[in-house]
């Protein structure tokens, strides 16, 4: 495995113990349809929640949730239109970045809930 892949495999575990401490349920890791990837979807509070993890070793470059753009965001709408017609799920979808920068310094864990809508794309 990869340097970057270890790196993101790592960010991921911890959103999902940060996710199931908050109260979340888990209910796919790392969700495909067709070439899209949704790495965490989870239910709480009457919604289904489509979480992007971003993991950086660095914010020298910005922080890790600025590099989801327009394209991610697009991508993250039509995988979760898919999983909720194929699941048969009628709750409100919510979409979720978790940044996390991990380094020497220690690691650092954002939750920007409702991070984005189908509204600006």
């Amino acid at each position: 495995m990869g340097k970057g892949n270890q790196l993101g495999s790592e960010g991921e575990a911890l959103a999902r113990r940060h996710l199931d401490q908050e109260g979340y349920l888990i209910l796919e890791n790392n969700w495909h349809f067709h070439h899209l990837e949704v790495d965490i979807i989870a239910f709480k509070d009457d919604h289904v929640v489509f979480v992007e993890v971003k993991t950086r070793t660095t914010d020298d470059f910005g922080e890790p949730e600025s590099f989801v753009d327009w394209k991610k965001r697009r991508a993250y709408v039509r995988a979760a239109n898919a999983y909720m017609l194929e699941h048969n799920r009628n709750e409100e979808a919510r979409f979720d970045i978790i940044s996390i920068v991990i380094n020497q310094n220690g690691t650092t864990l954002s939750h920007l809930e409702n991070a984005f809508t189908t509204a600006v794309l």
